[in-house]
C-alpha cells in the first residue's frame, strides 16, 4: 500500500480546509488514519476510519470540527476542517494498516504505511 498525501497550505483562523489521501493498493479491510505532528511534538492522532464499514473514529480535540470520509472510487480518504485553530498547526500524515484493534485506533505504531506529511498553517 502506497500512500499521497496533499492539500496542506496557510490558513487564517476560522478557515477551512481539505487533506487528500489517495491510496494504492488493496485497502478495502484497512483502517485509514490521519495524524498529525506539531514542531517539537509527538505525533498526534486525528481521525481514522474503516475502509469497508465507513466507521469514523475522532480525537476528542477535532470532534465537530473534522470530518473524515471516503471516494470509494478514487480509493481516497480525505480530512474535512473545519473551523481552524492556531493549534491545529501542524503536519497532517494519513496512515493505513489492517486489523487493527479499536484500542489502538490511536497509536501510531499500529500502522505500518504512512504517506509523506502535508503541511498544515493555521494563522491567528
Amino acid at each position: 500500500v502506497q500512500l499521497q498525501a496533499s492539500g496542506g497550505g496557510f490558513v487564517q483562523a476560522g478557515d477551512s480546509l481539505r487533506l487528500s489521501c489517495a491510496a494504492s493498493g488493496r485497502i478495502s479491510n484497512y483502517h485509514m488514519g490521519w495524524f498529525r505532528q506539531a514542531t517539537g511534538k509527538e505525533r498526534e492522532f486525528v481521525a481514522a476510519l474503516k475502509w469497508n464499514s465507513g466507521n469514523t473514529v475522532y480525537a476528542d480535540s477535532v470532534k465537530g470540527r473534522f470530518t473524515i470520509s471516503k471516494d470509494n472510487a478514487k480509493s481516497t480518504v480525505y480530512l474535512q476542517m473545519n473551523s481552524l485553530k492556531p493549534e491545529d498547526t501542524a503536519v497532517y500524515y494519513c496512515s493505513a494498516d489492517s486489523h487493527i484493534i479499536h484500542s489502538s485506533l490511536g497509536v501510531p505504531s499500529s500502522y505500518n504505511y504512512w504517506g509523506q506529511g502535508t503541511l498544515v498553517t493555521v494563522s491567528s
